[in-house]
């Protein structure tokens, strides 16, 4: 008999895994409850609210009553062009400057790169006034391109922050190699260092992604007036209350919100690898 099999655990360690485990309950438990309580009928939720929906009596018109009556196909198909347009972008302009400000040396470069730093420092709400009158100006009130532009413009701080960090830290003979290989700037940061950068570019990606995709500040400044053809998921949810005639229809909420939430579960399942590479290579050669 292997004695390795009835090893004890440690009295410390047990006690750290009893209160992980504790933890990711608490964590895990609001959404699962969520989830059925999304297929129950008001009474339910309200008479019942632990209990499993009866199979016989799934609800599963509020989902549909969502996405038809409170108009959260448009919203869905607004939230997703530019979370995805202004993620690309945040990534893309991210890196290209997090390179320049890393490898080129110019007097002006850590003014720069400390003014770029600044915008992390700055309240969403000291923008508000300016920044209204700024897009009102150029007809980007009201519009999936305002949104676009300024979800970008909030998101390069923190991603060119992360990404001169990831190319400081890559040896300065890889770019000198593929420079001796044949390669122009260009071909050295897009074929050789770009693809180093591939944890920092992800965990960029996952953090903007799932800010973008729940913010509501910037939403509810510049989409939430005209048609609101422009308006995304967050504004959705606060506009259902207007759909059920101010007398709120929790099960159609809830599946609003099962809604939100499902696509930023896929996309940290399927990315959560490259994220703990990100945060591990940061540390390290941080």
């Amino acid at each position: 008999m292997n004695p390795a099999r009835h090893r004890q655990i440690p009295p410390g360690r047990a006690l750290i895994l009893a209160g992980l485990c504790g933890y990711a309950l608490w964590v895990i438990f609001p959404m699962i409850w969520m989830a059925y309580s999304s297929l129950k009928p008001d009474e339910a939720i309200f008479h019942e609210p632990f209990t499993l929906p009866a199979t016989d009596h799934l609800q599963f018109a509020n989902y549909s009553h969502a996405w038809r009556e409170a108009h959260f196909g448009e919203y869905f198909f607004n939230s997703v062009l530019v979370t995805t347009v202004s993620v690309a972008a945040i990534v893309l302009l991210g890196a290209m400057a997090g390179y320049a400000l890393s490898r080129f040396y110019h007097p002006a470069g850590r003014a720069i790169f400390w003014l770029f730093l600044a915008g992390l420092t700055i309240p969403a709400q000291l923008a508000m006034v300016p920044l209204f009158f700024e897009l009102r100006g150029l007809g980007l009130l009201n519009s999936r391109p305002g949104l676009i532009l300024v979800y970008t413009a909030n998101g390069l701080p923190f991603a060119i922050f992360i990404l001169s960090g990831f190319f400081k830290s890559l040896p300065r003979s890889l770019y000198e190699a593929a420079v001796v290989d044949g390669c122009n700037e260009f071909s050295a940061f897009w074929r050789v260092l770009l693809p180093l950068a591939k944890p920092g570019l992800v965990t960029v990606a996952i953090f903007q992604f799932i800010g973008i995709w729940k913010e509501y500040f910037f939403a509810f400044l510049i989409t939430n007036g005209g048609d609101g053809h422009a308006r995304t998921l967050p504004l959705g949810l606060a506009n259902l209350a207007i759909t059920s005639q101010y007398h709120t229809d929790y099960g159609m909420l809830f599946a609003g919100l099962v809604l939100v939430t499902i696509p930023i579960l896929i996309v940290y399942i399927a990315l959560q690898k490259h994220l703990v590479k990100g945060i591990t290579a940061g540390a390290i050669k941080g």
